[in-house]
């Protein structure tokens, strides 16, 4: 969460902004009010996780079958046009592998090698093309989409505006219920909804006629507020 402290002495709900700042303290009645804002757009970006696991008897091979395995993946991300800046190596591991039987001691059987990267696709429409291809070139493990906006700046600063004048609504309701009026907003905190996490994408085991479909939709982008106002 990220605090914001603006305190105020006046402020244009359309447009927030700061005003002198002041430590005069409050001399009528307090009034904290919770508001949230929406603002949606149409998603951007998609990552999505991908890698590849090989199992030899051997470490030494294990590793070697899986770095020609992920050698092809990436190649397959950059013929579909994935910039480099946009793949990243997220774990390399490599683990024994045993078999267990009862009242036996562990038994080594051979050795398990994985690599993932994290790729991020900036172009939806031929999303589901490019998961296609790291099937066909090899990838047996696949997360995601997560889908994002990529500038979100400008739909949470509508989220914020909504969010203050919804707040500001709301105290000149209570105030008025109480026979008072709005003087002035003393604080505002500011909280950040968060965003939703990656969805499971089962792996591909064989090639399609149709690629992948990927669908965009809509992403809301939430700004949550605690506003306190002092009434008079």
């Amino acid at each position: 969460m990220k605090t914001l402290l603006l305190p105020l002495a006046a402020l244009a709900i359309a447009a927030p902004a700061c005003a002198d700042v002041t430590t005069t303290p409050i001399s009528g009645t307090e009034l904290d009010v919770q508001a949230s804002g929406t603002s949606t757009r149409t998603p951007d970006i998609a990552t999505i996780s991908a890698g590849v696991v090989t199992q030899a008897a051997k470490a030494g091979d294990a590793m070697a079958a899986n770095a020609k395995a992920m050698s092809a993946t990436v190649a397959a991300l950059k013929h579909a046009g994935v910039a480099d800046r946009d793949i990243q190596t997220q774990s390399i591991n490599l683990q024994p592998q045993y078999r267990y039987g009862d009242n036996q001691p562990p038994v080594l059987t051979g050795y398990q090698a994985s690599n993932r990267v994290s790729v991020r696709l900036r172009d939806l429409k031929s999303a589901g093309g490019v998961i296609d291809a790291l099937v066909g070139a090899g990838a047996n493990q696949i997360d995601g989409p997560t889908l994002s906006v990529e500038h979100p700046e400008a739909a949470l600063d509508e989220a914020r505006a909504k969010a203050l004048a919804t707040a500001r609504a709301r105290a000149d309701l209570y105030a008025k219920a109480a026979g008072l009026t709005v003087r002035r907003i003393v604080r505002i905190s500011e909280s950040e909804e968060p965003r939703p996490g990656p969805r499971p994408m089962a792996m591909m085991a064989m090639k399609r006629a149709d690629a992948t479909p990927v669908e965009a939709g809509e992403q809301e982008l939430t700004v949550n507020l605690s506003v306190v106002f002092e009434l008079n």
